[in-house]
């Protein structure tokens, strides 16, 4: 007896859960924040900025962290913020929050490796296919630390 996934690990172009015309506004906020960027690479981290967002909406507890390329496009996101909301609640149900870390505080969960590996995995998990060339380090942000309202301590420092 076979089975098959209703979406199958690490498949889903994460792009095709972003509106055309909310991915060309992001794509053009990202060329035009970073200038070194070009249009076909700010579309593609448009793309995997959706499915970070997707898969840290799955997964709220587990720390995860968008490469530094991939925050360009979770930044953007953010900037545009009717489209964001409604992205977070057809998409997850819920807002996901940016949370920036402090220079001095560590990454949540560990070393930039682990969240890396960590990161990636849950975008597989969730069905996305992973643009491995956009995940080159980690930015110094994770949906979720101690001071999120989905956390442990309910956004209590």
């Amino acid at each position: 007896m076979t089975i098959a996934l209703e979406r199958p690990v690490g498949t889903t172009d994460p792009l095709t859960l972003v509106d055309p015309e909310v991915s060309d506004r992001l794509t053009r906020r990202i060329v035009t924040d970073h200038p070194e960027i070009s249009a076909d690479t700010a579309r593609r981290i448009v793309g995997q900025a959706a499915a970070f967002i997707a898969a840290s909406g799955q997964q709220p507890g587990q720390s995860l962290t968008p490469s530094k390329l991939v925050d360009y496009g979770w930044h953007a996101f953010i900037l545009h913020t009717v489209d964001y909301a409604e992205f977070c609640q057809r998409v997850i149900g819920r807002f996901v929050h940016h949370v920036p870390t402090d220079e001095d505080e560590a990454i949540p969960g560990g070393p930039q490796a682990a969240a890396r590996e960590r990161t990636l995995a849950a975008i597989t998990a969730a069905g996305y296919a992973v643009d491995e060339e956009l995940w080159p380090d980690m930015a110094e942000c994770s949906q979720c630390h101690a001071g999120c309202t989905d956390s442990p301590n309910g956004g209590k420092s």
